[in-house]
């Protein structure tokens, strides 16, 4: 009886105090669209007659897109400065 996809997604909605919106914009992030209704699917419980899955492909999105939120974009590797090993 492990954790569901929809039990992650939850968990994390509640541990980041996240509302709809601000997953719809954390899924643009990625350039993943997902409506408020598919979320209210996903937040359902098992029994109710709308609930959906949460597929592992939304599920990714979103937490790419989290790290994005979270941490800002990566730099490019071009940007970083290189570091020589040789300096003494």
């Amino acid at each position: 009886m492990g954790l569901t996809n929809n039990d992650i997604f939850k968990k994390l909605r509640v541990a980041h105090k996240l509302r709809d919106e601000d997953i719809v914009k954390i899924c643009a992030l990625v350039d993943f669209k997902v409506t408020k209704s598919e979320l209210g699917a996903f937040f359902r419980n098992e029994n109710h007659p709308k609930y959906m899955e949460c597929g592992d492909q939304i599920l990714r999105n979103f937490l790419n897109g989290l790290v994005i939120h979270l941490r800002g974009p990566m730099p490019d590797k071009k940007d970083k400065p290189s570091v020589n090993k040789n300096t003494k």
